[in-house]
């Protein structure tokens, strides 16, 4: 059934003036919901319910209420399937969310924070980009009003705690797109997620999964490995510029994927409705090592990489001081993926099945080695023009 305007608007008001929250109290984090006259609230606490291991019992979230006097309203205008709301649109997959979805015709709207330096890059392609925060519940109804579809593709910022915008922020979306109707919701997800609970954003995302299958909207849940993207700032860059290259003596191999063809294969999940209510993860190729990685820059850059390794054992240690400090406790938190770094852990899955699901050729999916050799193909052609011009700029002089 198509949502309809007028509820959403009516509903965003209401939205808006319940935006007051109580007193949070103790509990540990869940995923359990109830719903009631007044909207999603969270259940009472039971024995099946989450908690960070080992951690402090975290707070009972916020909760955003919504009247029931919009569900009486009468029908109106119905939503477009085309319209949807990318959450998350400056970050390395957002962007090519947003990207993919204008090339295909949707009608796009983006999600920002309110920053000094506005997401221009976005209304130059021809998206719609309105300013909210997911740490204010309060902000987000108005967002959703007139949308189908809400991708979501945000994560919290570094020098953030990770349940403020991971857990906190995602959940009060959550409900509002319940609140409002919004017809379908995809939320990006990390392979293997459940099988490292002693990971404070992993098990997050784990909770979150759950918490969105509970709440019943219709949903995609899509687990990523990493993203190529990433390696060319970590790797690629500092080897070119002659700069030290940080690396663990870890075992663990990840499936990089690049972030345009996540991005394509995710609209394909969007267009078919027999996926409506799986659960999928996206891999690359082949999954690769720290050091492989390294050594294949090496190779296509044409010089040798200044290599620092870090001992894993080391990055344990240092999580286990900065747990001692309240004010390190972020820290501890990200540091924590030094657990899956001595699991031995493949970040890969079989794609075979994913493949045929998406009616996606396999041959069609960019692997690392011909993504890294166009980016240090097109890199050393500009610094060769680059050097050409200076040449030319001395002689005249």
């Amino acid at each position: 059934m198509a949502s309809k305007l007028p509820t959403q608007l009516a509903t965003a008001r209401s939205l808006d003036s319940h935006g007051h929250h109580s007193k949070p109290k103790p509990s540990s984090l869940s995923w359990r919901t109830t719903l009631s006259s007044n909207g999603v609230v969270p259940s009472p606490l039971t024995s099946s319910n989450l908690s960070f291991n080992g951690l402090p019992k975290r707070a009972v979230l916020p909760v955003v209420r919504c009247s029931g006097a919009a569900v009486n309203l009468g029908p109106g205008t119905p939503v477009r399937p085309t319209s949807v709301l990318v959450v998350g649109a400056t970050g390395t997959l957002g962007r090519q969310v947003v990207r993919r979805a204008l090339d295909e015709g949707y009608d796009v709207r983006c999600l920002v924070r309110p920053r000094p330096a506005p997401a221009d890059f976005l209304r130059d392609w021809g998206a719609t980009v309105v300013n909210a925060d997911l740490t204010k519940p309060e902000t987000i109804p108005a967002t959703l009003v007139g949308i189908h579809t809400v991708i979501d593709c945000a994560t919290g910022r570094p020098e953030e705690p990770i349940k403020t915008v991971d857990w906190e922020g995602k959940v009060a979306l959550i409900q509002c797109a319940k609140a409002m109707g919004i017809q379908k919701y995809v939320f990006f997800s990390i392979h293997n997620c459940d099988n490292h609970p002693a990971v404070p954003l992993m098990e997050i995302k784990y909770c979150t999964e759950k918490f969105l299958q509970d709440i019943g909207l219709t949903h995609i849940i899509i687990r990523l490995c990493g993203f190529m993207q990433g390696l060319i700032g970590q790797y690629a860059v500092p080897i070119l510029e002659e700069k030290s290259v940080w690396g663990t003596d870890a075992t663990t191999r990840i499936a990089y994927m690049d972030t345009q063809d996540i991005a394509r294969l995710t609209f394909i999940a969007l267009r078919n409705e027999k996926i409506n209510g799986k659960l999928l993860t996206f891999a690359g190729p082949r999954a690769w090592t720290t050091q492989e990685v390294i050594t294949l820059c090496e190779r296509l850059a044409g010089q040798d990489a200044n290599v620092t390794t870090v001992p894993v054992s080391v990055l344990k240690l240092t999580r286990q001081l900065t747990r001692l400090f309240e004010w390190t406790n972020d820290v501890a938190d990200r540091l924590a993926f030094s657990e899956v770094l001595t699991s031995d852990t493949v970040f890969s899955t079989s794609m075979t099945e994913t493949y045929d699901l998406l009616g996606v050729d396999p041959k069609d999916i960019v692997t690392l080695e011909k993504y890294l050799q166009d980016y240090f193909t097109n890199i050393l052609k500009k610094l060769k023009d680059l050097k050409a011009q200076s040449k030319q700029s001395d002689f005249y002089i």
